[in-house]
């Protein structure tokens, strides 16, 4: 019987699963996963034969389980699987906040299935990384300090390497704002506004992820951490970030591909509701939010941020 498994064969979903299986049999599950022993999103990387895949999730017997589902899509999951998941260790690695709910995904998870213990897995990592093996360092975040490290000495391997917090708030926040900003980083490099401009968006949008996290619970010192800061540097500065390459292609005014998840729209607009309630100040979310859905053009967004009134810098 595998000791681990990972729901969502989307190639961060197999990624884990090749690193995973360095430390014994994985369990790997999808819809669609006719494909065989090699996911066409990660060429080149063969799947092991201690992995097992399956489109069953009855046969999903592992103690541990990696949700790597898209945020968007959990909640719907959950309605009709929680009953197959609840009493397990229940492990989060989308990199979200559900439109819907305005919650991140280890609420969701708690709520749907309330006798699991939930943790999250979170931080700087590009799935072609992970399943070549290159060294990788993530946050795993549980508020039940025992079960964390249990779950990190589980999931840690010779290259993916976890470093451990309670903070489980100021994780998952980290992992979605940051896409947030990554289009934001994207939109300024489409639009030829030099670097210059984009340290100063990324530098000014750690400082909204930060402000916003701090007013929902989650401790500072963590979204200068892999799961804020260090993820924050990888996405905004490679075109392997599908959130960088959609704010690219609308910094260029170019079509991007509608069948890619671009988890940092979903977001973008969900803070912006969230940011309403908290009282604070979101402006490049919001025009992000506004950007993906058609509401204000680049030129124009620019301007609105270079036309705020000047004041301190916090």
């Amino acid at each position: 019987m595998s000791n681990v498994a990972i729901l969502g064969a989307g190639a961060f979903g197999t990624a884990l699963a090749v690193a995973l299986s360095a430390r014994g049999p994985v369990t790997l599950w999808g819809r669609n996963i006719a494909w065989g022993r090699e996911n066409p999103r990660l060429p080149g990387v063969s799947l092991p034969d201690t992995i097992t895949i399956t489109d069953d999730l009855a046969h999903v017997a592992a103690p541990v389980i990696l949700l790597a589902l898209p945020a968007q899509s959990l909640r719907t999951f959950l309605v009709h699987k929680a009953a197959l998941l609840d009493g397990r260790d229940l492990v989060s690695c989308a990199k979200g906040i559900d439109l819907d709910r305005l919650t991140g995904p280890s609420r969701l998870i708690a709520e749907a299935c309330p006798a699991a213990r939930v943790a999250v897995l979170t931080g700087p990592s590009f799935a072609a990384d992970i399943a070549r093996n290159l060294p990788t360092a993530l946050t795993l975040a549980c508020e039940d300090a025992k079960v964390g490290e249990t779950l990190q000495e589980r999931l840690s391997t010779p290259t993916l390497r976890l470093y451990r917090t309670t903070d489980v708030i100021g994780a998952e926040l980290g992992g979605a704002l940051k896409n947030v900003i990554a289009i934001a980083a994207g939109v300024v490099a489409g639009a030829g506004l030099g670097d210059s401009a984009r340290a100063a968006i990324v530098t000014r949008g750690f400082a909204e992820m930060t402000r916003m996290a701090a007013r929902l619970g989650a401790r500072p010192e963590t979204l200068s951490g892999l799961s804020g800061l260090g993820d924050l540097v990888l996405t905004c500065s490679s075109t392997q970030s599908r959130n960088f390459r959609f704010g690219h292609a609308l910094g260029a005014g170019e079509a991007f591909d509608a069948a890619i998840t671009v988890e940092g729209a979903a977001t973008a607009r969900a803070i912006a509701a969230m940011a309403d309630d908290a009282t604070a100040e979101m402006p490049i979310a919001a025009m992000v939010a506004a950007l993906a859905e058609g509401r204000v053009s680049v030129d124009n967004a620019i301007t609105q941020l270079l036309n705020r009134p000047l004041k301190q810098e916090v």
